[in-house]
């Protein structure tokens, strides 16, 4: 209990200084306006990014994963007799999926 008696007022001194000390962010004109031609300028490098660099990223980690799961589930075929179909099909999916994203992504997002 004492310990807190002497962290009382120092916590109220630091949110009296903090608060006496803020500046506040008022903006003026058209602030949406300038958010809009921003995105607007941007949309452009954004697409080019991410046509050219995180879709064949992903798509390559994707392919990866689908033929070492393929060739995983074809040693334990040969091991058990049995060919687990999940795990290959739904990596797949995903690179199937991944692959034709920037046909129909764009158009959805309206860039």
């Amino acid at each position: 209990m004492p310990r807190i008696k002497k962290l009382l007022p120092a916590l109220c001194a630091a949110v009296l200084i903090f608060s006496l000390l803020a500046v506040p962010a008022l903006a003026s004109g058209n602030v949406s306006g300038a958010i809009e031609s921003t995105w607007k300028s941007a949309a452009g490098e954004i697409k080019t990014v991410v046509n050219n660099v995180v879709f064949p990223a992903i798509d390559l980690i994707l392919a990866v994963l689908f033929f070492v799961k393929l060739t995983t589930a074809w040693l334990d075929y040969r091991k058990h007799g049995q060919f687990e179909f999940a795990g290959p099909a739904i990596l797949f999916a995903g690179l199937v999926l991944s692959l034709t994203a920037p046909l129909y992504l764009w158009t959805i997002l309206g860039i």
